[in-house]
């Protein structure tokens, strides 16, 4: 039968939500941003030397089966 199209209005009520929703948004202030942002680093390479160590622990356990 017929298309149905997006108004103008329902597009610009959309946009108006939307940003009514971004206003709501508590932004965290600088020294606590600078805090978490120092916390995800750490935390990333305390893993990450983690995630290596145990690397190298399977490939010495896996030469020293292969090479018996």
């Amino acid at each position: 039968m017929g298309e149905i199209k997006k108004s103008e209005t329902s597009r610009g009520s959309w946009f108006k939500g939307l940003q009514a929703e971004f206003r709501k948004i508590k932004w965290p202030d600088r020294q606590s941003l600078v805090r978490q942002t120092i916390a995800v680093i750490i935390v990333s390479v305390v893993v990450g030397a983690i995630i290596a160590v145990l690397d190298m622990g399977i490939q010495y356990g896996i030469d020293f089966l292969v090479n018996l």
